[in-house]
C-alpha cells in the first residue's frame, strides 16, 4: 500500500479538487483507493456524500488515529491512500507528511503560492520525506511567462510533476457533483491531465521504498551501527568506572590495612644502619717490674 498526501501551507491551491480527481483516476486504473480527509472542514467528506458510487470511500480521521487507520486499510487490501490536509501548518498537516510515501505540494502560478511552497518543502525535508511539486490552475490557452517562471521556480526547489494542471470548468463541476473529471468528461482535456498525472505520481512512488520500511540491507546496517554505538558507549562508561573504583580502593586500602607495631627507635636505627665493625682487642697489660731492694 502506498500513501500520497496533498499538503501546502497556502489555502486555495486546489488540494481537495486534485485529491478527488486523482483518486478517481487511480481507481479507473485498477487501484483500490481510500481517501482520508484530515481537513477539519471535511470538504471531501461532503464530496463523498454527493457521490452516488461507493468505489472511492472517504473518511475523516483525526491525526492521533491516522497511524491505526492506515494499518487497518492495508489489512483490508487497499493499495492507495490519498490524504487531503488543511491549508495551514498544523498538527493535521504534520501528521499527513509523516504518514505519506509521497507529499504532493500544489501551487498556483503566483508568487504567494511559491513562497508558501518553500515553507512546506522545508517542513517535509525536516521529516525526511519524499516530495514533488504540482503546478495547478494554469491558464488553459497557452503557457504564459508567469507559468514558465512558476514552473522554473518549482523545478529549482525540487521535482515538478507533469503535466501542468490547467484551470478548467470540468474540475469545479466534477467536484460539485461528487465525481472526478475522468467520470464527468472522459474525453476532455482535464480527464487526460488527471490520467497523465496519476502515471507521473505512480512512477515517482516506484522510485522509493514505502515510508517506514527500510530495505533488509539498510536495516542490517542500522542494527550494526546501533550495536557498535552501544558497545563503544559501554567501553566509554567502563573506563571512568574502573578509574573511580581504583580511586575508591586507594582511599579504602590505607584504612583497612593491618596496623604494624611501631619498633623502638634504637631497633629501627640498628635495622637500617650498616653492621658496626668489630672492636679491636684490648692490649695485654705489661708485666709488673719488681723494684730492687
Amino acid at each position: 500500500m502506498r500513501t500520497i498526501a496533498f499538503v501546502t501551507q497556502k489555502g486555495g491551491a486546489g488540494k481537495s479538487t486534485l485529491a478527488s480527481s486523482i483518486a478517481v483516476a487511480a481507481r479507473s486504473a485498477g487501484e483500490r483507493v481510500f481517501i482520508i480527509d484530515l481537513d477539519p472542514l471535511q470538504s471531501l467528506v461532503k464530496w463523498s456524500k454527493a457521490r452516488e458510487a461507493t468505489d472511492v470511500p472517504v473518511e475523516h480521521v483525526p491525526p492521533a488515529k491516522l497511524g491505526k487507520a492506515l494499518v487497518a486499510l492495508e489489512k483490508k487490501g487497499v493499495t492507495l491512500v490519498v490524504i487531503d490536509a488543511p491549508g495551514a501548518d498544523t498538527e493535521y498537516t504534520d501528521a499527513a507528511i509523516r504518514a505519506a510515501d509521497l507529499c504532493i505540494i500544489p501551487a498556483r502560478p503566483n508568487v504567494f503560492d511559491l513562497w508558501a511552497c518553500e515553507l512546506t518543502r522545508i517542513s517535509i525535508k525536516d521529516k525526511k520525506k519524499d516530495y514533488a511539486f504540482l503546478l495547478n490552475q494554469c491558464p488553459p490557452a497557452q503557457q504564459t511567462a508567469r507559468v514558465d517562471q512558476g514552473a522554473q521556480a518549482l523545478q529549482e526547489m525540487g521535482a515538478l510533476l507533469a503535466p501542468l494542471v490547467s484551470a478548467r470548468v470540468d474540475y469545479q463541476e466534477a467536484a460539485r457533483l461528487g465525481l472526478g473529471v475522468c467520470e464527468l468528461n472522459p474525453e476532455g482535456v482535464a480527464a487526460q491531465e488527471m490520467r497523465e498525472l496519476w502515471q507521473s505520481v505512480k512512477r515517482r512512488l516506484k522510485k522509493g521504498a514505502p515510508a517506514g520500511k527500510a530495505e533488509p540491507k539498510t536495516e542490517a546496517k542500522i542494527e550494526a551501527k546501533v550495536e557498535a554505538k552501544a558497545e563503544a558507549k559501554s567501553k566509554g562508561e567502563a573506563k571512568p568506572q574502573a578509574k573511580a573504583e581504583a580511586k575508591v580502593a586507594g582511599k579504602i586500602a590505607p584504612k583497612i590495612a593491618p596496623k604494624q607495631e611501631p619498633q623502638p627507635a634504637r631497633k629501627q636505627a640498628a635495622a637500617v644502619a650498616e653492621p658496626a665493625p668489630e672492636k679491636a682487642a684490648k692490649p695485654q697489660a705489661k708485666p709488673a717490674v719488681k723494684k730492687a731492694a
